[in-house]
């Protein structure tokens, strides 16, 4: 019989097409009222609007949000939330502006409310990872936690098709690793099995339509759906190798996610198989590995760490990184089965499902 611990993570949750309206209303039922607005160029339309719906609540904003949370962009914020007398953060992004957010509640207990731009999903997680002198490191703690999330389908509608799709991917890896976590129970099983069947519909359908909203609004349930994963389970391999290569040798998030995932499937594969065949299902296809590689060569996304600019003369020192600390992970991490994996993922090779020796 199988046996397990649930914890859910309290976030309210406003999903649906514009929804961003209700922002103001969010932050006065949290009873608070000098909000700080973080955002970006990329997202100057999304963020012109969330400033007409705040009105005279916004009383500063930021937009140089960076990769990867450098601690040093988060100290020189603190310096204007202090400036501002700021009770209260909205974001209007992905996952840098959101993890921005983060960092500031965690150091003054300020309220967060996300409007997510991208599939990021960790708004609704009690997690930050951090980057300090070329390291990145995680941690969790319910300060961390947003307060509220709100969904508006419309808000990733003009999303670049080349970034749904990486931001996407970044959302199945949550949902993956959650099917194989230590903290794996049902309710986990149900909402990351979900996710991958909604990414595996959202994707084929931005190619045919770059608004289609029903293609959209799959894929950001999927992000919230993959997100909770990510709150509820401990991730393996492939977050690690993630982080590694983006803290250390500052690749980008999603794309790094997008190209390392089928390979760190292939890996885990002999330990889960019935695991792989739950998600191939949930693709439709009869490879876990090879079905998310395919998705992604359909949709024109990234297939090599080479294209993201990773050298391969550096392959060894993040294999070396990738396995200097223990960790959980359904298949043992050796220095030498983890140099293979990123060397197939720096050569952008259609994987296979690797054998139990080496």
């Amino acid at each position: 019989m199988r046996s397990f611990v649930y914890n859910s993570h309290p976030v309210r949750v406003i999903f649906g097409p514009g929804t961003a309206s209700r922002v103001a209303d969010e932050v006065r039922r949290l009873d608070r009222s000098r909000v700080l607005l973080l955002a970006g160029e990329h997202v100057r339309h999304q963020a012109e609007l969330v400033e007409k719906y705040l009105g005279d609540l916004q009383v500063a904003r930021f937009d140089g949000a960076v990769m990867h949370t450098p601690v040093e962009v988060t100290e020189r914020v603190l310096g204007r939330v202090t400036e501002h007398d700021v009770d209260a953060v909205v974001v209007v992004g992905g996952g840098s502006t959101t993890g921005l957010a983060k960092a500031l509640a965690l150091r003054t207990g300020i309220d967060q409310v996300i409007l997510p731009t991208t599939y990021a999903g960790s708004e609704v997680t009690p997690v930050l990872g951090e980057t300090a002198d070329g390291v990145k490191t995680t941690r969790s703690s319910p300060d961390i936690l947003p307060e509220t999330v709100i969904y508006d389908v419309e808000f990733t509608t003009s999303m670049p098709i080349p970034l749904a799709v990486t931001s996407a991917i970044n959302a199945m890896a949550h949902a993956v690793e959650a099917l194989y976590s230590e903290q794996a129970n049902p309710i986990v099983d149900a909402l990351a099995l979900e996710a991958v069947a909604a990414i595996a519909r959202g994707i084929p359908a931005l190619g045919a339509d770059s608004a289609d909203p029903e293609g959209r609004s799959d894929l950001l349930l999927a992000a919230w759906l993959s997100g909770t994963c990510l709150a509820s389970a401990g991730m393996g391999l492939h977050h690690k190798l993630c982080h590694v290569l983006g803290g250390s040798f500052d690749l980008p998030h999603a794309a790094t996610h997008t190209v390392v995932l089928p390979h760190a499937l292939a890996y885990n594969e002999p330990s889960v198989p019935h695991v792989m065949v739950r998600v191939a299902q949930a693709l439709g296809t009869d490879s876990a590995s090879a079905g998310v590689y395919d998705l992604v060569a359909a949709a024109g996304g990234p297939k090599s760490l080479e294209e993201l600019g990773f050298r391969e003369s550096d392959l060894d020192e993040a294999a070396r990184l990738a396995t200097a600390k223990p960790y959980p992970n359904p298949r043992e991490v050796t220095e030498v089965g983890v140099r293979r994996l990123l060397g197939e993922a720096f050569a952008g090779t259609r994987p296979e499902p690797a054998q139990k020796s080496g």
